[in-house]
């Protein structure tokens, strides 16, 4: 049943996008793929190893196969595989070699960022917020067991997620008060549009880091 509530997230382009995906990346150089992602090749595994959420992946294109011996990575490979392999497959293909700016964008700044507000499409930030709302350290504990930073300076509690190595995603908590209720955001380094090609994709990275913070092993 959980499974089947996220496959209604999905949109159409990613769900029949995996084999043009792989196709992609079987025939990519290795050392470029490496030099621009972050990865590093496995010569004796024959796939590459990229680190998601803090947690090593292994990425096979000649067996189209993504695996992890990380006990953590079950969700991505489960739960959530609808929006991890072509995430992953994408970015390998797509990513520059090129450092994160530092300098945060809302979605609705991004190409198709309307799309994060509507519908099933919508991030549901707003049950993060209920769910963290009093809880500033619980917060950060969720996000530390999928390798977030903390980040200061930015409402009650910042965290930094790595979907990808050049790709960090930003959530601030803004805990509940008298005046106002608890509320989320998410931002997206305002070089994500050179590393992740396609607007799905963002979401689907946007939609993946919104419901880890959801999980209940937190």
């Amino acid at each position: 049943m959980q499974e089947s509530k996220y496959m209604e997230l999905v949109p159409i382009r990613i769900e029949h996008g995996e084999e043009k995906a792989w196709d992609n990346v079987c025939g990519l150089p290795r050392d470029d793929v490496c030099k621009r992602t972050g990865a590093v090749f496995d010569e004796e595994a024959g796939a590459y190893i990229l680190k998601c959420f803090g947690m090593d992946f292994l990425i096979n294109p000649c067996d189209l196969l993504i695996s992890t011996r990380d006990e953590r990575g079950g969700i991505f490979l489960d739960k959530l595989k609808y929006f991890f392999r072509l995430s992953v497959l994408n970015y390998l293909s797509t990513a520059k070699d090129i450092p994160p700016s530092g300098i945060l964008k809302k979605p609705l700044d991004l190409r198709g960022g309307h799309r994060f507000f509507q519908g099933t499409h919508q991030l549901p930030l707003d049950r993060v917020a209920e769910r963290f709302g009093k809880d500033r350290e619980g917060f950060i504990r969720q996000g530390r067991l999928y390798g977030a930073d903390v980040h200061e300076g930015y409402g009650d509690a910042s965290i930094v997620l790595y979907p990808f190595p050049r790709v960090p995603v930003t959530m601030i908590l803004w805990l509940e008060d008298e005046e106002f209720p608890a509320s989320v955001d998410l931002l997206f380094d305002s070089t994500c549009e050179f590393q992740i090609s396609l607007s799905d994709i963002i979401w689907a990275i946007a939609m993946m880091c919104t419901l880890l913070m959801l999980e209940e092993k937190g």
